[in-house]
């Protein structure tokens, strides 16, 4: 069933490799739609040129919101222009308020319902630093923006048949702070968010998450750190009170291992550099990054802004889409299964109310 609202997708920073996948995407989405309505936030003229640059015509049509839904294949955008002419590989913090405003806008149309998904490119989060700009990451904007107290970052990565999913009780936290951070709260405040949303958003009924521990060997029994046995296992005891099916804490060297990580619908991990590596090494350039816990569908590349790949037209036009590919492809099947599960729920209750 095509989404009839769109999804959207933002350019991410105009000077990287973003709006070349974005070309690339239309392509192929006029070559093989997907089951969405396709909506580009980003610079029109820039998004033209930048596809024009390394030899593409994707045919982009101006969004208006008011307008029936266009014919399926075609790709709209909706103009959020820069504030100075961009310079491929060569981000410019004049332009960082531009970018911001586009992530801003963004989400509040999703957070409104405009649209059933938003799937982001990847920004420059320095450019925005140097401009003044407090932003760790479009996970944490994303949260302060809807107000969300905790949000969960999830990559998925693998084959479809085994997908491996990675959630992060921490993200963006120098390593020297990440021992601080987990509490007992926090994880088991991540472990309810991650069952909740396989559930609701993957229709896994009844998920079955491994949680690692922070120190080598989960402690070993607290010779090694005592975050297993003072946080991460009182967790683990209070979620499963809860009927949450996790276990842990199990250490990060060994559930990895393909044998053991299949066993699992999740494994949730203490910090980004304990479980990402292994998730990139399996599945870079096809990873998807999901934001549980927002108000809205949120899916994201798992790579960076490739401004070497930019800066030269002949790479850029080699750049591999297949992360934003997947990233649009997830977003949809995540939005179509929200929308069964709406008719589903609609008919329930006319079932409740007509029967005698």
């Amino acid at each position: 069933m095509r989404d009839r609202r769109g999804m959207l997708v933002t350019m991410g920073e105009p000077a990287g490799i973003g709006p070349e996948l974005v070309a690339m995407l239309a392509m192929r989405h006029r070559e093989r739609p997907f089951a969405a309505r396709l909506v580009v936030a980003g610079d029109r003229a820039l998004l033209a040129a930048r596809a024009a640059r390394i030899g593409l015509a994707p045919g982009y049509i101006d969004f208006d919101a008011a307008a029936l839904a266009p014919p399926a294949g075609a790709v709209e955008v909706w103009h959020l222009p820069l504030a100075v002419p961009v310079r491929p590989g060569k981000p410019d913090p004049a332009n960082a308020g531009a970018v911001l405003a586009m992530l801003a806008r963004a989400a509040d149309a999703c957070a409104s319902g405009a649209f059933s998904a938003l799937v982001t490119g990847p920004v420059q989060k320095s450019v925005l630093m140097d401009a003044g700009i407090a932003f760790s990451g479009h996970t944490e904007y994303f949260a302060q923006r809807t107000h969300t107290p905790r949000v969960v970052m999830l990559l998925v990565g693998g084959p479809p048949a085994e997908p491996l999913r990675v959630a992060l009780v921490t993200t963006h936290v120098a390593l020297k702070d990440v021992a601080a951070a987990i509490t007992e709260e926090a994880v088991a405040a991540t472990i309810a968010i991650v069952a909740a949303e396989l559930t609701a958003r993957f229709g896994i009924a009844v998920p079955r998450i491994a949680v690692c521990g922070l120190n080598p060997h989960a402690g070993e029994g607290g010779h090694l750190g005592r975050e297993e046995i003072d946080a991460i296992a009182p967790a683990i005891g209070s979620v499963r009170a809860r009927g949450i099916d996790a276990i842990g804490p199990v250490p990060a060297d060994t559930v990895f291992v393909p044998a053991q990580a299949r066993r699992f619908d999740a494994i949730i991990a203490m910090y980004h550099d304990q479980g990402l590596p292994v998730l990139k090494a399996a599945s870079f350039g096809h990873g998807v990054n999901v934001t549980l816990g927002l108000p809205f569908i949120r899916t994201s590349v798992d790579h960076g802004t490739a401004l070497d790949l930019a800066a030269d037209p002949g790479r850029a036009a080699a750049a591999d889409p297949g992360s934003l590919y997947a990233a649009v492809g997830l977003a949809a099947e995540l939005a179509g299964c929200a929308a069964r599960r709406g008719a589903n729920a609609h008919a329930a209750d006319n079932r409740r109310i007509t029967t005698p």
